[in-house]
């Protein structure tokens, strides 16, 4: 084990995990527990009952977030399981807390039956203000998430549209400091799971109002086998659906192959998957954003050494990092604050914004807020809550 992992374990067997339950009220005298538990709470309940948007405003729902998974897509260690996902549940819920003060608790279900899952999301609903979906292997996440977007509050898979949100306000201004525009950015992404289909969608602007949203000029999105293209045999229906609105020009071969040209690379895949010959072949000045844990598709330092004029990468001690933070707290405070009953294309456009003007003054190291920038999530909060109002 490395420092980091050594440290780690000592600190999760100190404090038994990163989260705790709190109160907000005094419990010192008989009056105090009249008031917050019998007789008094039966009021409460009876306005509830009378009305149940009140618990919104009666309880800690409208403030409270579950974070479910089946643990089958842990990032960087896969399908390890309900269990042994929590340390990961727990810290985003101390997260959610830290940067955004919402009250997030893990669900960590032990099914990775579509329809359980959905099931269990509806019986849980009326406890939470919101579902943040987390680490579920594609294809499942997908239609989780598509059936229950009708549960009046917002359900939002963070690793399929928190990376895209993120990975869009990087490239905003990534693009700006090279002088292309959005709309004539040539992007492969490597990846064709939840986070590169998100993206591939973001970018392309599926389903986003064409007046708000700019389209990359094209995208090819390559799988471990190469580029999805209309050719190859035994696509899933979810790979085939992809070629909607990417791959134009039905480009077929390797990833190497298809990066002829790019301008931007976009790796949401495995690590040491690019050489510096990689990057030479792509566009002047290409943008590499190299997100793969704990390893990148590329190291930055062979990436800018083969000419590429910005890199990113999903980790902390390298620039750049792309990292779901900057996103998900603020996306939820906004949200919540507006009672919102989903988060809408429109949102999320909104908060991309909101992240890239973030930055001030970018450059190739900093195209990106710090994610520690407790000032980010206000921001984005108030962008997604504008979005949702409007």
């Amino acid at each position: 084990m490395n420092d980091f992992d050594t440290r780690s374990v000592k600190l999760h067997e100190h404090h038994h995990g990163k989260i705790e339950t709190g109160i907000k009220v005094p419990l010192e005298t008989s009056d105090d527990l009249s008031i917050a538990y019998t007789p008094g709470v039966a009021e409460p309940c009876r306005l509830i009952a009378e009305d149940p948007n009140r618990s919104f405003d009666l309880t800690s729902r409208g403030n409270t977030v579950a974070i479910l998974t089946d643990g089958s897509a842990v990032l960087g260690l896969g399908d390890i399981g309900p269990a042994a996902a929590l340390p990961v549940m727990e810290g985003k819920a101390a997260l959610f807390k830290a940067f955004a003060g919402v009250d997030a608790w893990p669900i960590c279900v032990d099914t990775q039956d579509t329809n359980e899952i959905v099931g269990l999301a509806r019986l849980l609903a009326p406890t939470f203000g919101g579902i943040n979906l987390e680490d579920i292997a594609a294809p499942r996440c997908f239609e989780i998430e598509r059936q229950l977007q009708d549960l009046g509050i917002p359900v939002f898979h963070d690793d399929q549209h928190g990376t895209a949100i993120v990975l869009l306000a990087g490239l905003i201004n990534a693009a700006r400091l090279v002088g292309k525009e959005l709309s004539d950015l040539s992007v492969v992404i490597s990846g064709a799971g939840a986070a590169g289909t998100a993206i591939a969608q973001l970018l392309r602007c599926v389903n986003q109002d064409p007046e708000l949203c700019v389209p990359v000029r094209d995208i090819i999105v390559c799988d471990s086998r190469g580029a999805i293209h209309a050719r190859r045999e035994s696509l899933s229906p979810e790979k085939a659906a992809v070629l909607a609105y990417t791959n134009r020009a039905n480009r077929e071969g390797s990833i190497h192959d298809v990066l002829e040209g790019a301008d931007v690379f976009i790796g949401v895949s495995v690590g040491d998957l690019l050489d510096a010959e990689d990057v030479k072949r792509m566009n002047d000045d290409p943008i590499i954003l190299a997100m793969a844990n704990p390893q990148p598709e590329i190291l930055p330092d062979v990436a800018k050494a083969a000419g590429a004029a910005i890199v990113g990468t999903g980790r902390s001690d390298f620039p750049n990092q792309v990292n779901n933070v900057l996103a998900f707290p603020g996306i939820f405070r906004g949200a919540l604050d507006v009672r919102a009953p989903r988060i809408t294309a429109k949102m999320k456009l909104a908060a991309a914004f909101a992240l890239a003007d973030a930055v001030g003054d970018a450059t190739a190291d900093r195209i990106l807020p710090d994610a520690l920038d407790r000032s980010v999530p206000p921001r984005v909060a108030s962008a997604v809550a504008a979005a949702a109002a409007g």
